[in-house]
């Protein structure tokens, strides 16, 4: 017979929920994040030039400010951009070295002010703490409060941005009854986090256990699994599209990405909702996959993609 100790030990290596590579779960209730990055600190880029500073928002959550130096060339005032990470909802943060690096690029390439979006994660908070935060952040932006944003920011050019989950956070914010006021400028989704129970396109045929697992692991309170609205948001059911609240839309796919196919949908859907003048805009990065400018930023399609993005934020 086991001692407890033993008991204890057998519990702590025994995994009960694998979402490798973003999560592991053990019995014991340890956890693991295998590719969550030490947190770098803000400052000046010397690369770019770009400078950061951190805000705390609540007890829990925290943005990470980029002013590009076109902010001090001349009194013009600059498109804000609020970028959210993704991670599955169980990774990530605003402070990780990748995404201090891409929102130091993005800031100086569009030229924008960007605001990068930390939030609770799951599973010790699960959704919809996300959502919250993420809606919370986005108030603080449009009320000018904080003195870069009030100097430098555009309030009549706010932007969404997001990958993966954060691309999920974009729908769900512009969708939301609370922000349909706001005036949002636009919507950059890329390679965004959505999935359903039946297969489109080129999808796996079989179950996708990772995507449903992972998805109802995060937030236990989905309606229809992964067919919840804020999962698929073209299901049966799902609010139409023409609820967005946003000028204009863009949505990053990438060939190599098992996602690609509900980003191609959602664009889909969305011009079909938007009418005669759906400014949607479907941009397919060639073979590479899932958040690839992530992992290799200095990349030829890395910087297209960047280009494409600081065009659509650039253009009138």
């Amino acid at each position: 017979m086991m001692s407890g100790a033993e008991a204890a030990a057998g519990d702590d290596d025994e995994v009960v929920h694998d979402f490798t590579p973003l999560l592991l779960v053990y019995r014991s209730g340890r956890l693991e994040r295998p590719i969550a990055m030490p947190p770098v600190p803000p400052g000046v880029d010397a690369a770019t030039g770009a400078a950061s500073r951190d805000v705390a928002l609540s007890p829990h959550s925290f943005a990470r400010l980029n002013l590009p130096p076109a902010a001090s060339e001349g009194s013009t005032r600059l498109p804000v951009v609020v970028y959210f990470h993704g991670g599955g909802f169980v990774s990530g943060s605003a402070a990780s070295a990748a995404y201090h690096r891409c929102l130091n690029d993005l800031a100086a390439a569009c030229p924008a002010v960007a605001v990068s979006v930390d939030y609770r994660l799951a599973p010790e908070h699960p959704l919809p703490a996300a959502y919250e935060d993420s809606l919370a952040a986005l108030e603080w932006v449009l009320a000018a409060a904080d003195p870069w944003l009030a100097a430098h920011g555009d309030p009549a050019r706010v932007f969404l941005a997001g990958d993966s989950a954060g691309g999920n956070i974009c729908h769900h914010l512009a969708m939301h009854p609370g922000v349909r006021g706001a005036g949002l400028r636009g919507v950059v989704l890329i390679h965004p986090w959505f999935w359903g129970r039946e297969p489109v396109g080129g999808e796996p045929r079989g179950p996708a256990k990772m995507q449903k697992g992972l998805w109802e692991f995060v937030c236990p309170g989905a309606v229809g699994g992964e067919d919840d609205p804020r999962m698929n948001p073209t299901a049966p059911g799902a609010p139409g599209l023409e609820g967005l609240a946003c000028g204009k839309v863009m949505v990053c796919v990438a060939e190599g990405d098992v996602l690609r196919w509900r980003g191609k949908l959602y664009a889909e859907a969305a011009a079909r909702a938007r009418g005669a003048d759906p400014r949607v805009e479907l941009f397919e990065s060639e073979g590479v996959g899932h958040v690839f400018y992530l992992l290799e930023p200095a990349a030829e399609k890395a910087k297209e993609l960047l280009d494409r993005i600081a065009a659509f934020v650039g253009a009138e």
